[in-house]
């Protein structure tokens, strides 16, 4: 197992969306591969230890070049853990695109992608979006036969509410592992529901209030997808609103104070919540993965009123 660096980054997974070239049918070549490697080699440099994956992720070219890479460098992931999602099956010709959480599309899903992967489990498999016609009762055997084999180590689900969850653990006598959910210093729902209960502009608010209870309650932990807002932040590009630029410019104090990157700042604000989020970095170049590496450390440093003061220069407003 690598050793870790100073500032501990087990909080940070690399998210392998932008992996394996176009969204198309094209297959992907060499210098995608390639991509891959420098991607995950600085991840695993950056002390991160979690690949987050997805079967639909460039049509399950992210998982393959990512199994090509672990096929060229065994070593590189002595110590790491891979996870995957299914439930999406993407538009094609012309059907539309659908969910379907059903048992045996659930196990067909996972052969597929560790098929792709070229590994013989993943550490947690995620129910990627919650499927209306989903049945716990007639899932949970599967998912059982799963653990049993030793293919999935947890189950995990991702975009799903705490009734959702609720309901889906009624069935299932295993604890739900993992939530992932978008969450952001500029996706702020998650956190803007604690505060705007009983008040005005609450009802503007979309995320399902309870959600992070529920999963700080049951020991589900949190996962950020998005978590870098997309370089909203820490990109040089242009800012959509002045509640916008005004955040980018009190990052940049921020890291300019600490001697750190933006990036770093940024996942720090998700980062220093009680919840112990974690924050899955969905960037593939190497250098603003490397730059994310300080966040853990960074969200120590934070004070508290360095962490409201982002969130109101965010929002654009005082806090009620």
């Amino acid at each position: 197992m690598m050793t870790q660096p100073a500032h501990q980054t087990s909080r940070l997974l690399f998210g392998a969306m932008g992996l394996g070239g176009t969204w198309t049918d094209e297959p992907y070549g060499e210098s995608d591969i390639d991509q891959a490697e420098a991607a995950i080699t600085a991840s695993v440099e950056a002390g991160i230890t979690v690949f987050d994956h997805a079967d639909i992720y460039r049509r399950g070219k992210s998982e393959a070049v990512f199994g090509e890479v672990l096929r060229r460098k065994p070593a590189l992931m002595n110590g790491v853990t891979v996870q995957t999602k299914c439930g999406i099956v993407l538009p094609a010709g012309d059907r539309d695109g659908y969910y379907d959480l059903s048992a045996g599309s659930v196990v067909a899903a996972l052969e597929g992608s560790l098929r792709r992967l070229q590994v013989d489990s993943v550490d947690v498999l995620l129910l990627h979006r919650p499927d209306p016609l989903l049945n716990p009762r007639t899932l949970k055997p599967a998912v059982h036969s799963l653990l049993q084999e030793g293919k999935i180590k947890a189950l995990g689900v991702s975009n799903m509410s705490a009734a959702q969850m609720d309901y889906l653990q009624t069935e299932l006598d295993i604890p739900i592992a993992v939530n992932q959910l978008e969450m952001s210093l500029s996706k702020r729902d998650w956190v803007e529901s604690t505060v705007l209960v009983n008040h005005p502009t609450g009802a503007a608010t979309d995320f399902p209030h309870g959600t992070i209870e529920w999963c700080r309650r049951n020991g589900t932990r949190l996962q950020a997808w998005g978590a870098l807002a997309q370089g909203l932040y820490s990109q040089a590009r242009e800012t959509h609103t002045p509640a916008d630029a005004h955040a980018t410019d009190l990052v940049r104090q921020l890291a300019q104070e600490r001697n750190t990157s933006a990036e770093a700042i940024v996942l720090a604000w998700l980062l220093k919540h009680p919840a112990r989020i974690e924050a899955v970095i969905g960037s593939t170049n190497p250098e603003r993965i490397r730059a994310s590496s300080d966040a853990p450390r960074q969200a120590e440093l934070m004070t508290t009123s360095e962490w409201y003061a982002l969130w109101t220069a965010a929002r654009g407003a005082p806090l009620p």
